[in-house]
């Protein structure tokens, strides 16, 4: 009787450990909360820090991102440019038309990264980085280190932190400068604008 009370009692301990593992926040409910909204608005703050200069440059504007659209990218401080970012491609706003950027330029692969991270994009990620997650679903804090030799070239390591959005991306490069990027009141409540429809359509 008491063998089987300590065999009881050893079960009891085992399942109340493997529930808050069963439970654990992961990868693919990270990429299924982040993909939830159709359209998100925001403004960003970014911030490049150059080992060269005392202060970081800093740059200001808003975002758009669209479920199988992509990403509208309008900087508007220190210069005015718009930008769009879809499986495509990076376009930049040339007056009325989109021109599209080459594909091989540094700030297009920093581009891409950003639209697979706002997105959700786990599986797109994990071909280019190991991926470790941490926290719960409304404070996560998700790190990616480099696989291939190419962007180990160019990245030590990237930092994701966020709730129910990504609300913050840090970029830390090998010759020691960064990038911090700062997304701020995200909202998935308003559908896309006529213009911003215009927009990811031409």
């Amino acid at each position: 009787m008491k063998r089987l009370s300590a065999r009881l009692l050893l079960c009891c301990l085992l399942l109340s450990c493997l529930a808050p593992l069963a439970q654990a926040f992961d990868l693919q409910q990270l990429s299924d909360q982040l993909a939830r909204p159709e359209v998100i608005h925001g403004q960003f703050i970014q911030e490049k820090h150059l080992r060269a200069l005392p202060q970081p440059l800093t740059s200001k504007g808003r975002f758009v991102l669209a479920k199988n659209h992509g990403l509208l990218w309008l900087l508007q401080t220190p210069l005015q440019q718009d930008y769009r970012i879809t499986p495509q491609g990076i376009a930049r706003r040339d007056g009325s038309t989109w021109q599209m950027l080459p594909n091989k330029s540094a700030g297009a692969e920093q581009n891409r990264l950003f639209l697979a991270v706002l997105q959700g994009d786990s599986t797109g990620l994990q071909r280019d980085f190991q991926l470790s997650l941490s926290g719960e679903p409304q404070r996560w804090k998700l790190t990616l280190t480099p696989r291939s030799v190419l962007l180990k070239q160019v990245f030590n390591q990237i930092n994701i932190d966020g709730g129910e959005l990504v609300q913050r991306i840090e970029l830390l490069e090998t010759q020691g400068d960064s990038t911090v990027l700062r997304m701020q009141d995200a909202t998935g409540a308003q559908p896309l604008s006529e213009a911003e429809q215009h927009d990811f359509a031409e």
